[in-house]
C-alpha cells in the first residue's frame, strides 16, 4: 500500500511538472525576441532557478539555453527560405543582438551560414537528412525532384479542398509530447475526460498542434500537443493542460485520408502555399479531426490548418 501511494504521488508530481513545462513552452514561443533568462522562465514555471534548470533538462533532454537557441533558429528557417527578409532582420526578430551572433548560432545547428543554407534549400520540399544531431540536405537528382514535386502538387489538388479563411479562437484541452508517439492513447484519455466533465458536445473534434517541422528538427525533439476542442473552460486533472488557440488566418486543406497519406498531404499543402505566394506566420500549424482518427486503418476527415501572415 505504501509503495503504491508513493508511485501515485510520483506520477502526480511528474504530471504537475509537465503542465508547468507546457506554460514555459508557450511563453518561450511567444517571446523569442524578449527576455528568456533562467530567472524569468523559472518564475513562469513557479520553480526556483536552481530546481527548474535540472527539471527542464530531465524532462526534455536538453538545457534551457540550448532549447531556446534551437527554437529561435528553427523559427527563423521558414522566413529565411520563403521570404525576402534580410539576415539582420531575422536576427533581431528572433532575439539575437546582431547578424554575427545569429549566423554563428545558425551554423552551429546546420553547419553552413544562413546565406548558404538558403541557396541550398530555397523552395525545396524534400526531407532533410538527420546526421549526428546536425541537419544536412540529401542529394537528389534535379529531374527526379521536380517530378516528385509535380506529383505531390497534383495529388493535393485532386484530394484536398483548399481555401484561405479565418479560423476562430479555439479552447483546447491537451497533453504535450516530445518525440513521435502513438496518439491513440492520448485521444482516448482526453475524450473520456471531456465526456465526464461535460466539456464536449455530441460531435467532438480532436486536434493536434505541431510546434516543429520534421524537415528541420530531430525526431526525438519534435513537440506536439494532442487533445480535444472543448465547449467550455473546466477544471482539469493531473497531466491535462488547457490553452486558447487564438483566431488566425489560415490556408486550410480539407481532406478525407488514411494515416499513410498525412505526410503527403502536409508536404502537398506546403507546395500549394508556396505556389500561391503565401508566407507562414509564427503560429504553430494544426490539424482538426472531424471523426475519430482511425489509426491504423480507415479514413479520417481532417482540416490541415497552416496559419499565414
Amino acid at each position: 500500500m505504501v509503495i503504491r501511494k508513493r508511485r501515485i504521488m510520483k506520477d502526480q508530481t511528474h504530471d504537475d511538472y509537465k503542465i508547468r513545462l507546457d506554460l514555459v513552452f508557450e511563453y518561450i514561443d511567444n517571446n523569442l525576441d524578449g527576455d528568456l533568462s533562467l530567472k524569468t522562465i523559472s518564475e513562469i514555471a513557479f520553480f526556483s532557478p536552481y530546481h527548474f534548470h535540472r527539471i527542464f533538462k530531465y524532462l526534455t533532454g536538453e538545457t534551457l539555453n540550448h532549447y531556446i537557441l534551437r527554437r529561435r533558429i528553427e523559427k527563423s528557417v521558414p522566413r529565411l527560405l520563403h521570404t525576402d527578409r534580410s539576415i539582420i532582420e531575422l536576427a533581431f526578430k528572433y532575439g539575437f543582438s546582431d547578424k554575427a551572433s545569429f549566423s554563428k548560432a545558425f551554423k552551429k545547428f546546420y553547419r553552413v551560414s544562413p546565406t548558404e543554407f538558403k541557396k541550398q534549400n530555397s523552395k525545396k520540399f524534400r526531407p532533410i537528412q538527420q546526421l549526428e544531431s546536425k541537419l544536412v540536405q540529401t542529394d537528389l537528382n534535379y529531374e527526379e525532384y521536380h517530378i516528385a514535386v509535380d506529383k505531390l502538387r497534383n495529388w493535393i489538388q485532386k484530394n484536398a479542398d483548399i481555401e484561405v479563411k479565418t479560423v476562430p479562437q479555439l479552447n483546447f484541452a491537451y497533453k504535450s509530447t516530445i518525440g513521435i508517439k502513438n496518439p491513440r492513447v492520448v485521444f482516448k484519455e482526453l475524450m473520456r475526460w471531456g465526456k465526464e466533465n461535460k466539456a464536449i458536445g455530441k460531435s467532438p473534434k480532436l486536434m493536434a498542434v505541431y510546434h516543429n517541422n520534421l524537415r528541420i528538427t530531430e525526431v526525438k525533439k519534435v513537440r506536439s500537443d494532442r487533445g480535444i476542442i472543448i465547449d467550455k473552460m473546466v477544471h482539469t486533472e493531473p497531466g491535462i493542460s488547457i490553452k486558447t488557440v487564438k483566431e488566425c488566418k489560415c490556408v486550410v486543406g480539407s481532406l478525407n485520408i488514411q494515416l499513410y497519406d498525412f505526410e503527403k498531404a502536409w508536404v502537398g499543402l506546403f507546395i500549394w502555399l508556396d505556389d500561391h505566394g503565401y508566407t507562414r506566420s509564427d503560429q504553430s500549424p494544426f490539424d482538426i479531426y472531424y471523426n475519430k482518427p482511425d489509426f491504423p486503418g480507415g479514413k479520417t476527415k481532417v482540416d490541415i490548418c497552416m496559419p499565414i501572415e
